[in-house]
């Protein structure tokens, strides 16, 4: 293994843990998201916050001088000074770049506008979507993306040929770029600003171009020194570099240009004007200086305040001029990164990780924090993104997939067109979703970042999992697909329903109709199941809780009692059992407001908002000491408020997608003789205990494997259903519903066999339910394709 060679001593990197006691056993690797902020500077700020009484900055000159001595000290913090710059506070980076691509002037004012021909909007291609965004607010109809090779070679033209005189450059222009790539942390050479500002780009001989840097990603790890390279813009976020405060940002303005931006600024809000008449005729006088124009409203000015603790943490933590140590600390971790993922091999000799990346980190003044890859099988094809996020997930690993807002730079790095793209986008993918690969083709890539708090064991850790989850070491021979498996079995007998399943909370065990033999039957509701995912355990935030974030739930064992109308909880750790009366309060009862004992509660499920019934203190209090975590409730959801199926317009419980989901047992052997590593154990679970994972309601058995993913509609005794599709799988299947213990299969099967698709088990609806309809274990099961 590579050795790491630390920025910090051994005391320093001892401090720094004890400021992250709440990343223990968790491994963070995603700093281009968020920093993170340290215990002692939240405690500065409270002290800050608590000490002193801050008012209103536009009723209060002792605090608007206050927030002066901020912005003093931001600038200072850029290696710059009042005299040569502006400071604007604004809600961040995309509020900065916002308010430039709404106010900057195209036009000279002394040229009169009818005639005169507007400057040029470029941006680099490989930009963040904020910056994307300015196209469409721009005072200008000639833009122009420009392509990372033509912005580099700017620099090695310059000082060739003759320079187009001032007088000949007349029409304001602007170019944005970003000091540092978000997608994959290249660096842009800071020397293009005064080289752009002074010699122009080629193919715009009469625009003078003033540069916008957008430094959102660079700053958050690298000093930006703006005495020795001067744009005339800078956009920045504090939350990249501090954790904290979040919203809040700034724009920083070269006094020499504050003109191209004081005349194009039209709304004003409060504390922005001397006068205004709001008679006829609008009459207003703004005031003078470029800050108190465009900081409209009030300013968030605590916030701003607890920049100072913010800074002062950080220069106690690393030391004086503090982002310098932190380039070298993270840039030393990105090259680790690098190399041990380039050392990553299959068994074949072909490599686990393909890398997106301009540079060969070699330096820090090229390469910043950030790795991006994404995962290969031996066989040359693509891991989908989703999957590796849910085994990252599922090793306690934060890291972050998709394409990052810079659909630039993924076109790049993958290879693909524009017409690519617009097919990913008909074929379902938009941003933010889980669908990884479009014809085998990456719609987006994982990227892992690094700060200040990062160890060389969290890379060890990355390295770890991806070995231990991607690397193959048996070779089973290729993969069977669907009409293999049907040739294979020919002669089947009817499918029929062996058990039936419901988990009354959300994300605990489950309830297992099969007791008694094959008559054990079992009601069917309006939203699927009777009494299934009607509870769910929220936290003091209200925030509902999963196995996800708490594996343990799975232990929380229900049964109910549908002649005494009682829900039932155990847990082996818990000396009693609960009983939960499952009548609901009559109709009358419950319309009545001053009612004490029913507390109507807000929680969110799978983006629903969803009201929720408390179900009291005892049952909160049992399930804190069983789960270990105080400040737990349990919410009923409230009969009177439907939820309901956005596709298929059906009404749900709180189900996740679908009223039902079913589960082939034989689909399940399959997949598990399929497995060709279980972790150090040599064989794999029971088939029952593998079958618990995937938290099906029906539960059935037929001599064919996967064949209800041709089903389109299906009749279970007299009750007909449609199929809503196939079930996305997460890293819950990874947790064992006995114990709790997580494990990397059967996921990273189910994405090799079903070609990087997460998917397993069907999605149910009722096709049309009869009043008092039940299903019985037992029952034959007819799946029509049609």
């Amino acid at each position: 293994m590579m050795e790491f060679s630390s920025e910090y001593s051994t005391e320093e990197l001892l401090k720094i843990e004890q400021e992250f006691g709440r990343l223990k056993g968790k491994c963070y690797l995603d700093h281009a998201g968020t920093a993170l902020y340290g215990e002692s500077q939240l405690r500065a700020v409270q002290e800050l916050l608590a000490r002193h009484l801050f008012c209103n900055p536009h009723t209060s000159r002792t605090m608007e001088d206050m927030v002066d001595l901020v912005r003093y000290r931001v600038l200072r913090w850029f290696n710059t000074r009042a005299s040569e710059y502006e400071l604007v506070f604004t809600s961040g980076t995309t509020g900065a770049l916002k308010l430039i691509g709404e106010s900057f002037q195209f036009r000279s004012p002394s040229t009169p506008t009818e005639t005169a021909e507007p400057g040029a909007f470029v941006f680099l291609r490989e930009s963040h979507t904020s910056v994307l965004g300015m196209r469409e607010i721009v005072q200008t109809d000639r833009i122009h993306p420009v392509e990372r090779t033509d912005l580099l070679q700017a620099l090695q033209r310059s000082g060739e040929g003759p320079p187009v005189p001032d007088c000949q450059r007349t029409r304001p222009s602007l170019l944005v770029f970003p000091a540092q790539c978000n997608f994959n942390g290249t660096k842009y050479p800071l020397a293009l600003c005064g080289t752009v500002e002074q010699s122009g780009l080629d193919g715009f001989d009469r625009d003078r171009f003033h540069v916008c840097l957008d430094a959102a990603s660079y700053v958050s790890t690298s000093p930006l020194n703006l005495t020795r390279y001067k744009p005339s813009f800078v956009c920045v976020s504090f939350y990249k570099i501090f954790g904290y405060p979040t919203g809040l940002g700034a724009l920083l303005v070269r006094k020499d240009v504050e003109h191209l931006l004081l005349p194009g600024k039209r709304y004003y809000g409060g504390g922005t004007v001397k006068i205004a008449i709001s008679g006829p005729g609008g009459f207003h006088v703004k005031r003078d200086t470029l800050a108190e124009r465009f900081e409209d409203g009030t300013l968030n000015f605590l916030a701003v305040c607890s920049l100072l603790p913010c800074m002062d943490t950080l220069e106690r933590l690393i030391g004086p001029s503090p982002m310098d140590r932190i380039q070298r600390h993270t840039f030393a971790l990105a090259r680790y990164c690098h190399n041990r993922l380039r050392q990553l091999e299959h068994t074949n000799g072909t490599p686990v990780v393909e890398l997106y990346h301009d540079s060969a980190f070699e330096d820090a003044d090229t390469q910043g924090a950030i790795i991006n890859f994404n995962v290969r099988n031996d066989d040359g094809t693509y891991v989908g993104y989703a999957e590796v996020a849910c085994m990252a997930a599922n090793h306690s690993i934060y890291l972050r997939t998709g394409c990052f807002c810079n659909p630039g730079a993924c076109q790049r790095h993958f290879g693909l067109t524009d017409t690519d793209i617009l097919r990913q986008y008909q074929a379902g993918h938009v941003c933010g979703d889980a669908n990884d690969l479009v014809d085998g083709k990456p719609t987006g890539s994982v990227r892992v970042s690094f700060g200040y708090c990062t160890r060389a064991a969290d890379i060890d850790q990355l390295v770890a999992m991806l070995a231990g989850c991607y690397i193959r070491r048996t070779t089973k021979g290729p993969l069977v697909s669907r009409a293999n498996i049907a040739a294979l079995y020919k002669s089947y007998d009817k499918p029929r329903l062996v058990q039936i399943c419901l988990y009354p909370l959300k994300s605990c065990g489950a309830f297992r109709v099969d007791r008694g033999g094959d008559d054990v039957s079992w009601p069917l509701s309006s939203t699927g199941l009777r009494y299934d995912r009607e509870f769910v355990v929220v936290d003091d935030h209200g925030t509902a809780m999963t196995q996800k974030k708490l594996p343990g739930m799975c232990r929380i064992r229900p049964t109910i009692d549908l002649q005494l109308c009682q829900l039932t909880l155990e847990h082996p750790d818990a000396d009693e059992k609960i009983v939960i009366d499952l009548r609901y309060p009559n109709q009358e009862q419950e319309r009545h407001d001053d009612m004490a004992h029913i507390q109507l509660c807000q929680t969110k499920v799978c983006t629903d908002a969803v009201s929720g019934m408390d179900c009291g203190d005892e049952v909160a209090e049992w399930i804190s000491l069983a789960l270990g975590i105080s400040g737990l409730r349990l919410l009923r959801q409230s009969p009177n408020e439907a939820r309901v199926q956005r596709r298929t317009a059906k009404e749900l419980s709180l189900n996740n997608q679908a009223q039902l989901l079913l589960v082939n047992r034989a689909s399940v052997r399959w997949l598990s003789e399929k497995v060709d590593d279980w972790g150090g154990h040599e064989q794999a679970p029971p088939l029952d205990a593998l079958v618990q994972r995937f938290r099906g309601n029906l539960i059935i058995e037929s001599t064919r494997p996967l064949e209800e993913l041709d089903w389109r509609r299906l009749l279970i005794g007299d009750c007909q259903f449609t199929v809503d599709g196939p079930c996305t799988r997460c890293q819950m299947i990874c947790i064992d519903q006995e114990t709790g213990n997580r494990t990397a299969e059967p996921l990273r099967t189910i994405s090799r066999e079903f070609e990087g698709k997460l998917r397993f088990g069907i999605y149910m609806s009722h096709a049309n339910l009869e009043p008092g309809a039940m299903l019985s274990c037992g029952d034959k099961i007819t799946g029509l394709i049609e």
